[in-house]
C-alpha cells in the first residue's frame, strides 16, 4: 500500500541527491512506532553511497550489477544479482557499484515513523 497522498511528506533522505532512489511502497508496520518503506536504488558504475546509515533494518537484496558493500565492524563483501544482504539499525554503510553496468538493489527497510530514511555517518578510517 503506497502511502496516502493527504499524509506529509517523509523526512528528506540524504542519499536521493547520489543516487536514484524510487519509493515502491510505505506502510505502517504492525509493530508500534515503526513503518516499513520499499526502495529501489540505481548506483552508476563507480558511485558509492557514501557512508550512512538509517533508522531501523534494512533487508536488501541485489537485482543487477556488483555491489561492493563495505558495513562497520565486518569485512566488505561483494554482491552480485541474486544475492541478499541484511544491514543492522543505526550500522554505518557504504555501497559502491563496481560496474560493468548500473547496479540495483531492492531494499526494504522496517524503520521508526518520522525519521528520516537516511543519514550520513562519518567515513569509516581504512585499518
Amino acid at each position: 500500500m503506497t502511502q496516502p497522498a493527504t499524509s506529509p511528506p517523509p523526512p528528506r533522505d540524504v542519499l536521493a541527491s547520489k543516487l536514484k532512489r524510487t519509493e515502491i511502497q510505505r506502510s505502517p508496520s504492525s509493530i508500534p512506532g515503526r513503518e516499513i518503506v520499499q526502495v529501489l536504488t540505481e548506483i552508476p558504475v563507480g558511485v558509492e553511497s557514501g557512508w550512512h546509515i538509517h533508522p531501523g533494518e534494512e533487508v536488501g537484496y541485489i537485482v543487477a550489477g556488483t555491489v561492493e558493500m563495505a558495513v562497520r565492524g565486518r569485512a566488505t563483501l561483494t554482491l552480485r544479482a541474486g544475492d541478499g544482504f541484511l544491514i543492522p539499525p543505526r550500522t554505518p554503510h557504504n555501497a559502491r557499484d563496481i560496474g560493468p553496468g548500473t547496479g540495483h538493489m531492492l531494499s526494504t527497510y522496517i524503520v521508526e515513523t518520522g525519521q528520516p530514511l537516511a543519514s550520513s555517518a562519518p567515513q569509516e578510517e581504512p585499518s
